[in-house]
Parts: C-alpha cells; structure tokens; sequence
C-alpha cells in the first residue's frame, strides 16, 4: 500500500546491515557517553539507547541477557551499565538521552549531523552551555532570562547534587571569563602576563 507509515528509519541498509550499525553506535554511547553522526542515524540508535537503559534500571537477569544480546563488548560494558548508568537513571522514568543538530561535518557533505549523548553525565553538553550563559550573566550584571532559567532547571532536576554540580561549574566556567568584548586582561586595564 502506497504512503504506509513508515515505523522505523531503513537508513538505506539491509536490517543485518542496519542493526549491525545500531549496536555499534549504542555500544560506543556507553562506552563513550557521547557520539557523533548523522542526523537520522542518531534518533534511530537513540531508541535502542533509550530501551537499553531501561533494560539496565530493571537489574534482573533477562535484562543482562537482552543487553548483552544488544551490546558488541559486553564484557567491557555491563558493569558500567547495570552500574554507574543504572544508579545514575534510577530517579529518572525516561529521556536518558539527546540529540543536539550540528553543523555538517564537512562542506561536502551537507548531510544532517547531530551529537548522541547520555544527559546528566560528564560529558552533558547542555548543562555546560547553561553553566557558561550564568557565568556570562553574572560577570556582565544581566538578569538571566526566562531560557536560561528553564536550562538550569531541566539540567539539575535529576542529577545528584545537581545544584552544587552546577554552582561549581558556573565558578569553574567564570575563572576562564571567556568570550565576548572586555574578556581579556588587556582591556580591563591590567597588565599582560609575561
């Protein structure tokens, strides 16, 4: 039947070809808590991604099997999931990942690309960014405006300790004083260190 609906992205592969390439991005996600790649490819291994973690929070032994079944090294991984990620998800009831649009990798490639990553993590692009927009509020005098007050919430509702975390980053973020006019020594009348 034409114009069905689609359940799934094909990604232009086989399905051995197509679940081969989900593995391997989800086991580099755990492995790494933050990939790389094409648009398309990144919301489909963030199902996967999505149903792993859950698999994880449930801690029982048809979860390890279901997990070891998905991920390419098990051995190296499982520990780190039914572990660090599964106490670090316990509280959330789901959305443990995200995918950020970038900028295509190269001029000629104009492909969609986007960022995979594990939220709450060390590696939490969108809790950096946050942190560096307050710390360039403060050290210019503004009142925050209402996106940024959204930020701060959404990325230290679920992580613990996630209002000291983010305190220290701002500090942390503010010490560099990057970015912008007046950001260096020179401008605020100091002397060059030499």
């Amino acid at each position: 039947m034409a114009g069905g609906l689609v359940k799934y992205r094909h990604l232009s592969r086989k399905s051995s070809h197509r679940q081969a390439l989900l593995r391997n991005l989800v086991t580099a996600l755990v492995q790494h808590e933050s990939v790389r790649t094409t648009w398309p490819k990144a919301k489909e291994t963030q199902r996967l991604a999505e149903k792993l973690i859950t698999l994880a929070k449930r801690n029982n032994e048809t979860s390890r099997r279901k997990a070891t079944g998905i991920l390419f090294t098990p051995h190296d991984l499982l520990p780190k999931l039914f572990g660090e990620l599964r106490l670090r998800y316990a509280s959330r009831p789901g959305g443990y990942t995200r995918v950020l649009r970038t900028e295509p990798k190269s001029r000629y490639d104009q492909g969609d690309s986007a960022i995979l990553e594990l939220v709450d993590g060390p590696k939490d692009l969108r809790f950096a960014m946050t942190a560096a927009t307050v710390a360039r509020d403060q050290r210019l005098g503004r009142s925050h405006n209402p996106i940024t007050l959204l930020n701060r919430q959404k990325v230290t509702r679920f992580r613990p300790g996630g209002q000291a975390a983010f305190d220290e980053m701002v500090k942390k973020v503010g010490a560099l004083r990057l970015g912008g006019k007046g950001a260096g020594p020179q401008n605020e009348g100091e002397a060059p260190a030499s």
